[in-house]
């Protein structure tokens, strides 16, 4: 009987443990940063952000973005003045890990799993969590978020408090993209799985409790991997591409995601009320991330507008993998629940990624989409982008600002108090604008491996940014953050 033997891994060959992707272990913080121009009085509360980080050295094999340790970073803003933290997510695998002083699991790809004489017998034979991809707030509630698993709770100093199930209610755990509609304060969620049933649902109310536990999707027969979501009045909007999970193929060395273009990509309409799903189907596309969703008009078969980031097949370890040349960009897909069809129109065709919008227009109409950008340089690793790029969703138009040697990460949007629920028209939900605000983010120089934090007025975002506060550790490029204002 022959038996597998994965190849020798070289971390060093690893684009993602390279440059500005490259992992640090320092846990530090600083009282009081170096602020170059002045930071806006308006920002009174925390940035943070969440990224794979590995707290050791990895071994067997290391897949971006889904395998890594996770590590917060925080900025604590208030009166013109702002201090940093970072911390690890430790989970049980990680505290296992630090106790031997080395990796203990493989990654994902290599099935190395600890046994019991190294991790103990509740530890040993298993996957360990990484919840280290995204970070919200929701009902009093820190999470760091997982691909698909339990999220991890953290108190206000980024400290890990423990694994996070709703009471019992979710032990499957939740998506690393949930949505809160702004106006209902619901998160909706959703969960992927291995074994039947293969796709979940669910719905945390806003005081925290689950209003509807794990509802299977039906139509969904075999184990698929889907990132994000997006959210409307009336659906969950869940786009599934080909990519399936082999876990034959794994473990005979092969790929434990099989790109599957023939399948065809479909997008789930989920009726928020319970109701029987609907379905729009086209050609094969792959989407790690939506901008935004709505409802185009009233009634049950009213169209779904949707925005997203598209690749033409799925990118994992980074976009030109295998040689083979990947496209995308900025597309609109126009989803007719009453004919089950799907129109996708390119709104920008630039290289772009990590895309965003005022949070207060979750599920609604908006106008500003911001993205990390290329500015076409051939020197950059895959996933590494040198400009910020804000769409106009009204005049088709889009402004850019080019970063230099920074290497930017995702924008994240910081709205003036006050200023209303961030309405396009300045109409119906509230009388703010989504031009009322800041857009954050960390950027790190890739001269000499400097981090700052930057804040770039919306007004005028292709001036950039009108403060930057040195940061006293390097950010390795990382993934999903979110804004906290003081005054919730």
């Amino acid at each position: 009987m022959n038996t597998y033997v994965p190849p020798r891994f070289d971390p060093t060959r690893v684009p993602h443990l390279l440059g500005s992707f490259a992992p640090v272990s320092e846990e530090v913080e600083a009282a009081d940063l170096e602020v170059t121009g002045e930071l806006p009085d308006t920002l009174d509360g925390l940035y943070l952000r969440n990224g794979p980080n590995p707290r050791f050295t990895p071994i067997g094999s290391y897949l971006y973005p889904i395998d890594g340790d996770g590590m917060l970073h925080g900025v604590w803003i208030s009166g013109g003045r702002a201090r940093y933290r970072n911390r690890f997510v430790r989970t049980p695998a990680l505290l296992a890990e630090e106790r031997a002083g080395r990796a203990l699991w493989g990654g994902i790809e290599s099935m190395i799993m600890p046994d019991a004489g190294q991790v103990g017998p509740e530890l040993a034979g298993t996957f360990r969590d990484m919840p280290d991809i995204n970070v919200v707030r929701h009902a009093g509630r820190l999470l760091a978020l997982a691909e698909s698993a339990c999220p991890f709770r953290i108190d206000t100093e980024l400290e890990t408090l423990g694994r996070e199930d709703f009471g019992g209610v979710l032990p499957a755990g939740i998506t690393a993209h949930p949505k809160i509609d702004p106006v209902t304060g619901e998160m909706v969620v959703f969960c992927y799985g291995l074994e039947p049933p293969y796709l979940t649902w669910s719905v945390i109310d806003r005081d925290g409790t689950v209003g509807r536990g794990p509802t299977p999707v039906d139509g969904v027969d075999e184990p698929m991997m889907i990132h994000d979501m997006a959210l409307t009045g009336r659906y969950a909007v869940l786009v599934l591409a080909p990519a399936f999970f082999d876990l034959a193929a794994a473990m005979a060395g092969g790929s434990f995601l099989a790109w599957r273009p023939e399948r065809g990509t479909r997008v789930a309409l989920i009726p928020r009320d319970g109701g029987p799903v609907r379905w729009a189907a086209d050609e094969a596309f792959w989407a790690w991330h939506t901008v935004n969703a709505y409802d185009d008009g009233p009634g049950a078969d009213a169209p779904v507008v949707l925005d997203y980031v598209q690749w033409s097949r799925l990118t994992v370890g980074g976009p030109e993998e295998d040689g083979d040349p990947i496209s995308g960009g900025l597309v609109r897909a126009r989803l007719d629940p009453a004919a089950g069809s799907m129109a996708r129109t390119p709104l920008d065709d630039s290289r772009v990624e990590f895309p965003r919008v005022d949070d207060r227009r979750i599920g609604r109409r908006h106008r500003y989409t911001a993205l990390a950008t290329g500015t076409g340089r051939t020197d950059l690793l895959p996933g590494e982008f040198d400009a910020v790029r804000w769409y106009d969703g009204e005049s088709g138009t889009s402004r850019v600002w080019a970063a230099g040697d920074l290497s930017v990460g995702e924008p994240v949007f910081a709205p003036e108090p006050g200023s209303g629920t961030g309405s396009a028209t300045g109409s119906a939900n509230g009388s703010g604008s989504e031009a009322g605000g800041h857009w954050l983010t960390f950027a790190t120089d890739r001269t000499d491996g400097s981090s700052w934090f930057l804040v770039i007025p919306a007004e005028d975002p292709a001036s950039g940014p009108v403060a930057r506060a040195r940061i006293p550790v390097r950010v390795p490029l990382g993934l999903h953050g979110c804004w906290l204002p003081t005054e919730e």
